[in-house]
């Protein structure tokens, strides 16, 4: 299956904690999951986490295809951060996106706003 969607890490967050709407939970069936190192390191790395919460976030990166912060990344990022205020972190997830063609979902659409070529979707307004 093509990957066309980057998955933000307020989206496998709202997922695991059943906040998702019914109508995003069968959207998300029909692709297979595609994040950034950076959602891979934001999401492995809750802070004071038990093995029981973290078990399943695990399993599913295990089974999530996750891309890689290469030069090309680390280029877009830095054109991203020259011209928009924004966090290292949403810029890196940003530049991911941009760099492999991806649309991004996520529910801090404004997070994003103003990036140039940037497709946004919030999975809670599907």
């Amino acid at each position: 299956m093509e990957q066309t969607y980057l998955i933000d890490t307020n989206v496998i967050i709202d997922n695991f904690g059943n906040k998702l709407p019914e109508k995003a939970k069968v959207f998300f069936d029909t692709f297979e999951p595609v994040v950034s190192a950076v959602t891979k390191i934001e999401v492995l790395g809750w802070l004071n986490a038990t093995k029981e919460q973290l078990n399943p976030l695990y399993y599913f990166m295990e089974i999530t295809t996750v891309l890689p912060i290469n030069e090309t990344v680390i280029e877009k990022t830095i054109a991203i951060r020259q011209t928009k205020k924004i966090p290292l972190g949403d810029a890196i997830i940003a530049a991911t996106a941009l760099v492999y063609g991806l649309i991004l979902l996520s529910r801090n659409t404004s997070d994003f706003k103003n990036i140039d070529s940037l497709k946004v979707i919030n999975p809670h307004i599907l």
